[in-house]
């Protein structure tokens, strides 16, 4: 059990170190990690993403949360947790310490610049791997098995016309439109 527990804290303390951009920027190295060691499937944690999205908190903590109680319960959770979080906590302290040095480094702000694009490449990314996954049934390996989900699309249809109709609508209610129609497609109809 106690090597579960270090596993679980040295995944996420890797994650949480070498993520830079938040959340979003975190899905493909979590997606690595937690797939090549059969913790998930890519299709649970694809629920365990939109579950940790549509509850309340940080990203990085909600999804290390639930993946960790998956593989090992409460302890695992904290572990998880903890490796996640540390590195952030740390790396904070460091430059609190020092953030006028760190505010006109050359270095630092090269670095951030060249980070930037990057990032947005890994979300856009992550995108379009979900959007297959989500709409399509496809994995990115997998491009000819084509199992189209009009239910899926349909509410994809739905939440994109209202963020187009309402342009002040607030997240909280897409969310909560979005998993009703969900629970109606797909507990009710399905």
């Amino acid at each position: 059990m106690f090597s579960l527990l270090w596993e679980l804290f040295i995944t996420f303390f890797k994650i949480g170190i070498f993520t830079f951009g938040g959340g979003y920027a975190m899905i493909p190295l979590i997606t690595e990690e937690v797939v090549a060691k059969n913790w998930l499937e890519t299709s649970r944690l694809i629920d365990f993403i939109a579950i940790s999205e549509s509850t309340p908190g940080p990203f990085a903590i909600n999804i290390s949360t639930f993946i960790g109680y998956n593989q090992a319960g409460i302890l695992g959770a904290i572990f998880a947790t903890f490796g996640v979080v540390l590195p952030s906590f740390i790396i904070i302290i460091i430059i609190a310490k020092a953030f006028h040095k760190f505010a006109t480094n050359k270095f630092v702000v090269g670095f951030l610049r060249g980070v930037k694009p990057v990032v947005v490449g890994v979300i856009f990314s992550v995108a379009i791997t979900f959007l297959l996954k989500s709409i399509f049934d496809l994995s990115v390996l997998d491009i000819l098995n084509v199992d189209f989900r009009w239910s899926t699309l349909i509410i994809f249809a739905v939440v994109f016309a209202m963020t187009r109709i309402w342009k002040k609508i607030h997240p909280i209610f897409i969310v909560l439109v979005s998993g009703i129609m969900g629970l109606i497609i797909y507990g009710l109809i399905l």
